[in-house]
């Protein structure tokens, strides 16, 4: 069993030094998509108000398809996508959880929400289909920051480990409260409360949702909690 173990982890690419531009492109990946999350809400906002003659936000990160930003929201979420299926983790749980995400991103844009605030008015079937890829794209973004992303081939967590499986903790219950707060809304609140709807509660659970999903893979990126290599 210690031998198989040797041998699983001599083949991990990003273990070997003769790896070294493999590690960095993979660094970059996880960097990336961490970029993408945290301003993919926010320019779809400065570019609808500065450009696209809004004149507030609109009730959703997915109604913005129906605005002057749609090829910009359809682009990031195509990279975002491309990003998560080209993303090749060490055993093939994270190969699996990369498709997934990578075919559920795409159903968020192939499978556009209406422009009501209810976003399943126009076309019900559409909606629905929508909402459901798009519950499916944050539960494997939770479930790379609490299941992936924490796990370690160490008996002992050293170094920055430690604090970085906070964070991806941390962002991951974040991800995970906000989509349960957004099913509350359209379940329950949206017409108990219909003076909700001017607060944009589901455009703040989802940009929430998305920064911290930007954190964790920034985290996982070493651009944050980075560890520090002792010198010879």
């Amino acid at each position: 069993m210690k031998m198989k173990k040797n041998i699983q982890k001599e083949n991990n690419p990003v273990e070997k030094k003769d790896h070294a531009p493999l590690v960095i492109s993979y660094l970059i990946i996880r960097s990336a998509i961490g970029v993408l999350g945290i301003i993919f809400p926010v320019i779809l906002v400065l570019g609808s108000l500065v450009t696209g003659g809004e004149d507030e936000i609109l009730p959703s990160i997915s109604n913005y398809y129906h605005s002057n930003m749609r090829d910009l929201f359809v682009g990031i979420l195509c990279a975002v996508s491309l990003f998560l299926f080209s993303y090749k983790g060490y055993e093939r749980i994270d190969n699996i959880a990369g498709n997934l995400g990578c075919i559920f991103a795409l159903g968020v844009v192939f499978l556009p929400t209406s422009t009501g605030d209810t976003l399943i008015t126009r076309d019900p079937l559409i909606g629905k289909l929508h909402l459901m890829f798009a519950a499916l794209f944050f539960l494997v973004l939770i479930f790379y920051s609490l299941f992936l992303f924490t796990k370690t081939d160490k008996k002992v967590i050293k170094g920055q480990k430690q604090n970085r499986n906070r964070i991806y903790r941390v962002c991951g219950y974040t991800m995970l409260g906000c989509i349960l707060l957004i099913a509350l809304y359209f379940l329950f609140l949206q017409e108990s409360f219909p003076g909700l709807a001017k607060l944009d509660p589901v455009f703040w659970l989802e940009s929430i949702s998305l920064w911290a999903f930007g954190i964790s893979w920034l985290t996982k990126g070493e651009i944050l909690w980075k560890d520090v290599k002792n010198k010879p």
